[in-house]
């Protein structure tokens, strides 16, 4: 099967260098780690577990933890506010940026945990296969809405419902934030400093606030459709 590689080059300042290479099975978007021979006791599935696991009793280690092992390795003693220069390599572009090291790890983190083998994130994945590193708010926004309303079409193509109130991507970033939390929780108690925490904290300050502005949220980025509007078609 071939592989979609994306590649993260992470330079702080005190000369700490990391690169990682996330690959994902082209069909299923699913990511492909190395096998680890002896996993960190933090990536155990009941170490701080998140509530209503759906896998509990079924798996041993959480694979949300266990893509972000090497991640934690090398945020692990690097101050949050650092700078950092990112270079982030894909099959269709080269991104160069520098950004404080809980945003870049944060970027490089919410690709891995889209892909990782978590059934409860797997519906991030559209938005990995066309990853936006280092996304503002506003990018995410409407990246996460259009992936939503997208697949809203694919549901009623294959006969069912669509949800045009976006209620269910409410209900998906309130159980995301969830995660969130129970993963802080799983890194704090295995980091030095605090890159990694924070980076998940980052990501989750969007989960968290999504599903209570979600109508505010797109109704910022409504002028951007004023042709759709103003024409009054409703046909193609």
């Amino acid at each position: 099967m071939s592989l979609i590689q994306i590649t993260y080059r992470l330079d702080a300042d005190d000369g700490s260098t990391g690169s990682f290479t996330v690959s994902l099975e082209s069909g299923s978007l699913e990511l492909r780690l190395p096998p680890e021979t002896s996993p960190p006791a933090w990536t155990a599935l009941d170490h701080h577990r998140c509530p209503d696991c759906p896998l509990a009793g079924k798996a041993a280690q959480c694979p949300m933890a266990e893509a972000l092992v090497g991640l934690q390795a090398f945020a692990t003693g690097i101050d949050s506010y650092a700078p950092m220069a990112v270079t982030v390599t894909q099959p269709e572009r080269e991104v160069h940026s520098k950004v404080s090291a809980q945003r870049a790890v944060s970027s490089l983190m919410g690709l891995l945990i889209a892909t990782c083998g978590c059934p409860e994130v797997a519906w991030l994945r559209p938005m990995a296969r066309f990853h936006l590193p280092l996304a503002t708010e506003e990018e995410t926004i409407y990246r996460a809405t259009s992936m939503y309303l997208l697949a809203q079409y694919f549901r009623q193509r294959a006969g069912s419902e669509p949800d045009l109130s976006l209620q269910g991507l409410r209900t998906r970033y309130q159980r995301l934030h969830d995660i969130n939390v129970a993963m802080a929780e799983r890194l704090r108690s295995a980091v030095g400093k605090d890159a990694p925490v924070n980076a998940v904290v980052l990501l989750d300050l969007f989960a968290k606030a999504m599903p209570y502005s979600v109508d505010a949220s797109v109704a910022e980025l409504e002028y951007l459709f004023r042709a759709y509007l103003e024409t009054g078609e409703t046909d193609a």
